[in-house]
């Protein structure tokens, strides 16, 4: 078997296509294959998917394929154009191994999407030779791609939340499917503008806007009138876990203002946003210390916290009744903080209370934002918010890598 034949083999080539020669270029470690097509074939109309067209001429092409050993690899091959008698067209025909207008083959590109996934753009151009806006490029077509075949007619419950995508207030809003768990749509910007281009988005992909029976956010005020306003029949739950963040900050402000008479509440901000049985042996004495001070300010906001958080654990029945307890009760506090935050919870009461129907959170697309802002500190940014809202919507399910070349 001569080394022509070992690579049509490796490269899984069908007639008329074969290995016409290959050359190695020792100084600049490149190995060259030329692919050619058998004299006289016919190939499928690219228009009409006409079969028998004959070739009207060729023009010659080059991609970038999987490197042979450390050496980078390039394909050539004379692509014809056929003039089709059914439909009059003359057009290129697109080649088995790559992708319309790509200077990749499959392999490459299904290669570099994989590295993509697990690292930041720039070290993979690094590795693979290539200058990190031609990646760009592979990322962006097989996520519109992917985009562009999604149906979303199932989607019932969905979350949304925002993460910053670079400093000055710039932000990127992505919205999940809540029972699948996967991004379905992401855009620039926050609020309820956000509302009507996915509602515009999602009805482009079979998505029913009547389906929809829930939403998950945060209190944005923004964020509740776009729902109003664009989803009118869609009930609001606020996310739990920035309820119970709200009410975290409510406790320490009690603390901060307490331990200037309290010093030894200097330094102890976090041991009031766990739960007692997460508390390492120091936190614990701390807090065994400040609870037995009947007058302890710290103590009592930290109680109406654990309380509040105990009704999550209740029935849906008794719910209602809890809430209106732990109400009164921090009403008449006489801790600011606390009146206030309770005062909040009022005021979002029905979207707390509905988590009960629709036990919807945003506690995944919390961790999914923590994962993206850590992917956005390895690169170092991203030089566009198109680049960063491929990154978001990196959890799509990218199809398969090609089976050929």
């Amino acid at each position: 078997m001569n080394n022509t034949d070992l690579f049509q083999l490796a490269l899984g080539l069908t007639p008329p296509w074969f290995v016409s020669e290959t050359r190695f270029n020792a100084e600049a470690q490149e190995l060259h294959i030329t692919i050619d097509f058998v004299p006289g074939s016919s190939f499928a109309c690219p228009a009409c998917a006409e079969a028998g067209c004959n070739v009207h001429d060729t023009k010659e092409r080059s991609w970038r394929h999987l490197n042979f050993f450390q050496h980078k690899t390039f394909i050539h091959a004379p692509l014809p154009r056929t003039k089709c008698d059914r439909c009059g067209a003359v057009r290129q025909i697109t080649a088995p191994w790559s992708r319309p207008g790509s200077g990749f083959t499959l392999l490459f590109e299904a290669y570099v999407m994989t590295l993509m996934k697990e690292m930041p753009v720039k070290s993979v151009a690094r590795i693979v030779g290539e200058h990190d806006s031609l990646l760009w490029r592979i990322l962006h077509h097989y996520v519109h791609t992917t985009r562009r075949k999604e149906d979303l007619s199932a989607v019932e419950k969905r979350s949304i939340d925002e993460t910053a995508r670079t400093k000055g207030h710039k932000y990127v809003s992505s919205v999940m499917d809540a029972e699948t768990r996967r991004v379905i749509f992401a855009t620039e910007g926050k609020g309820a503008d956000v509302l009507p281009k996915f509602k515009e988005d999602f009805q482009s992909h079979r998505g029913c806007a009547e389906n929809i029976t829930d939403v998950c956010m945060n209190m944005s005020p923004a964020f509740i009138s776009g729902v109003e306003k664009n989803l009118p029949e869609v009930a609001i739950t606020v996310d739990k876990f920035h309820v119970i963040k709200l009410i975290n900050e409510a406790v320490d402000q009690v603390r901060r203002e307490e331990q200037k008479t309290m010093p030894e509440l200097k330094g102890t901000r976090y041991t009031w946003f766990k739960n007692k049985r997460h508390l390492t042996m120091k936190q614990k004495a701390i807090m065994e210390d400040v609870l037995a001070q009947r007058n302890a300010k710290t103590g009592k906001a930290y109680q109406l916290r654990l309380t509040f958080q105990e009704m999550y654990e209740k029935d849906p029945m008794d719910a209602p009744m809890f809430f209106k307890k732990w109400y009164f009760w921090a009403t008449h506090s006489r801790l600011a903080p606390m009146k206030e935050v309770a005062q909040t919870m009022k005021r979002h009461e029905k979207g707390i209370l509905r988590w009960f129907v629709s036990n919807v959170t945003n506690g995944l697309q919390e961790g999914i934002n923590s994962v993206i802002q850590a992917a956005k500190r390895k690169a170092r940014g991203y030089r566009s918010v198109r680049n960063f809202i491929s990154m978001v919507a990196g959890g799509l399910d990218i199809r398969k890598a090609p089976e050929r070349i």
